[in-house]
């Protein structure tokens, strides 16, 4: 039996050589073959012109003036709160920068804060709006959520911040005895 085993193996370590020689003269020969038949000229692959993927000169200008987001108030203090309702405040901002303002991105440091930003691009001198959503529920105490916003300016990315006081219980698991389903 293990000579039988030992047979197989053999016979496919055989047949799995002999395929992978075979492919080898097969790339060989293709490449050998097309390398006879390219062009003697040939375009960069990175030439602006020939490669929609690369950008040209005029876009990619590392001296370019950049949009700048200056904020009416970066900070906002909900004051005191109770935890079944949701609070929202709009933080306002203006591109005081040379160029359009393209915001990628905004983010928050807790997924019971959500923030909305325009998806248009701001032009310059013109104002735009953050809205910012946060839930209190589950939460009790003071509490702090950070934002943050990435964007195409000078500084790339700019940091908002949100503070409230919750006021209410927080429900403990099995405080009020066992949880029913109707």
């Amino acid at each position: 039996m293990k000579k039988q085993f030992v047979i197989a193996m053999l016979l496919s370590a055989g047949f799995w050589t002999a395929g992978c020689e075979k492919k080898q003269e097969t790339e060989t020969s293709t490449t050998t073959t097309t390398e006879q038949t390219a062009p003697v000229s040939t375009v960069a692959t990175n030439d602006p012109a020939t490669n929609p993927n690369v950008a040209s000169a005029e876009q990619v200008n590392p001296n370019a003036p950049k949009p700048v987001m200056t904020f009416k108030e970066t900070e906002f203090d909900f004051g005191t709160i109770k935890q079944d309702k949701k609070v929202e405040h709009t933080f306002t901002f203006t591109n005081t920068g040379k160029s359009p303002l393209v915001i990628e991105n905004a983010t928050a440091s807790c997924g019971c804060t959500v923030p909305e930003w325009p998806k248009e691009p701001v032009a310059p001198g013109a104002t735009g709006n953050i809205k910012v959503v946060f839930d209190p529920a589950g939460k009790a105490g003071q509490q702090s959520k950070q934002i943050t916003i990435t964007a195409n300016t000078d500084p790339q990315v700019n940091q908002l911040l949100i503070k409230t006081n919750i006021v209410g219980t927080v429900p403990q698991a099995g405080a009020a005895g066992p949880v029913r389903t109707n």
